[in-house]
């Protein structure tokens, strides 16, 4: 994982999110999951500090690995990721346009993978440590 700056900011963040299609419909054929990569494509055109590293999808649901600066709260990126790419699935397919409802579901699930749990909890506890240096007082005595 790559370490990331802002202006302000350094950040080490990967997000894994799923969610699924409205009614878990089994829309996303190949030929569909192709026009689905392309709208996830434009999406990060739009938004270049996005960085879409993996997707992977069931029939009626998605996987998508992404670093997202955290300057963005990941609701709206969520939400803008799933609208466009539903109005891009619905002006490629008249089957998906025909529906009446939309192409997502409510709601997503995330989660951040990142530095092991272990190794952060080591940091932690050694940045006192680390800071203030080697003691060599008892080296003068």
């Amino acid at each position: 994982m790559r370490i990331r700056r802002l202006n302000h900011s350094v950040y080490q963040v990967l997000y894994h999110f799923v969610w699924g299609t409205k009614y878990r419909r089994k829309i996303l054929k190949p030929y569909v999951r192709t026009e689905l990569i392309k709208s996830l494509k434009n999406v990060q055109e739009r938004f270049p500090d996005w960085y879409i590293q993996k997707i992977n999808t069931a029939q009626d649901h998605i996987h998508l690995l992404c670093e997202i600066p955290p300057k963005y709260p990941l609701t709206k990126a969520v939400q803008i990721i799933k609208s466009e790419s539903a109005a891009h699935l619905k002006k490629r397919f008249p089957f998906i346009k025909k529906m009446e409802d939309s192409v997502w579901g409510t709601g997503f699930f995330v989660s951040t993978i990142g530095i092991n749990e272990d190794i952060i909890k080591k940091y932690i506890q050694l940045q006192d440590k680390d800071d203030r240096g080697t003691d060599i007082q008892d080296e003068f005595s």
